[in-house]
């Protein structure tokens, strides 16, 4: 089977993207299919997969599904959302700036600016444990006992270290731990452990930020499923929002990524989070795959 694809990036966080195959059984991509494509060497190489399909929503373009590098399927990409906001609005400029793509975590706006710049509505941040999920600490699993309550921090012992983190999903699971600084944040010896935590049942992207002023952060991103990334568009929501609701941070915030700056915009809580930042198009191609 042959798919052309584009090789997309936002921010330096890479994507293959490409329409979804012909219906039949035998056409669809399995995870060991996706993770050869993922692999850098041998592959096309890239952080996550996004596949387009025909719409399944009423007023949207298109429905994507996002894998990462490791072949798994996840719910949201907001960098990703950015990209492919921008293709379908190169394919058709006629339909106008504004628009709407359906996803696993629900129906994303979109507005491709006149300079190229994308901004996409990454929906109401939900502070609620169960919606990542994150589950309670063991001693508090014996019968009859509460459900973690939803607090602007939590304790976590992660190897052999009592860590406070930040929790909220962005239509997937995020914690973000504060930081002094990141350029020595722990995050190879705490991402992966974090990622896989055992209060993470389906896992979790882990951001270290630091906080610079309240209109500026500095974050990097252990991805679930794919590792440190140079940017992650609902890790910066993320951790603005956790950096909000704290009382650090204000409206408007300046996010630097080690593959350039975002903008994330946060009125107040249960207001819809926006991300702005480019989407640029590195080069098309094709290939075959077994």
């Amino acid at each position: 089977m042959r798919i052309e694809f584009l090789k997309m990036q936002g921010l330096g966080n890479d994507f293959l993207v490409f329409d979804a195959p012909a219906a039949a059984a035998d056409a669809k991509l399995d995870s060991t299919q996706l993770r050869a494509l993922g692999d850098r060497h041998t592959g096309v190489g890239f952080d996550q997969a996004l596949m387009l399909e025909t719409p399944r929503d009423a007023g949207t373009r298109a429905f994507y599904r996002v894998f990462n590098s490791d072949g798994t399927e996840v719910e949201q990409c907001g960098n990703g959302a950015r990209c492919v906001a921008a293709l379908l609005y190169s394919r058709a400029p006629e339909l106008g700036r504004d628009l709407a793509m359906g996803s696993l975590g629900g129906v994303v706006h979109a507005r491709v600016a006149d300079d190229g710049m994308v901004c996409v509505d990454m929906g109401v941040p939900d502070f609620n444990p169960r919606a990542l999920p994150f589950e309670p600490a063991p001693d508090a699993t014996a019968p009859g006992a509460l459900a973690l309550a939803e607090a602007p921090a939590y304790s976590l012992s992660v190897d052999g270290a009592e860590l406070e983190i930040g929790a909220v999903s962005m239509g997937n699971p995020h914690v973000v731990v504060q930081v002094s600084d990141v350029k020595t944040a722990p995050l190879a010896r705490f991402g992966p452990s974090i990622e896989n935590h055992p209060r993470f049942p389906r896992g979790t992207n882990v951001g270290f930020m630091q906080i610079v002023s309240r209109d500026h952060i500095r974050l990097r991103v252990f991805e679930r499923g794919v590792g440190e990334t140079l940017a992650c568009g609902t890790g910066a929501c993320a951790a603005v929002a956790v950096g909000r609701r704290r009382g650090l941070l204000d409206e408007d915030v300046r996010v630097d990524l080690p593959g350039g700056t975002a903008k994330v915009s946060w009125a107040a809580a249960g207001e819809h989070i926006w991300l702005t930042g480019p989407a640029t198009t590195v080069f098309t191609g094709s290939i075959d795959i077994t």
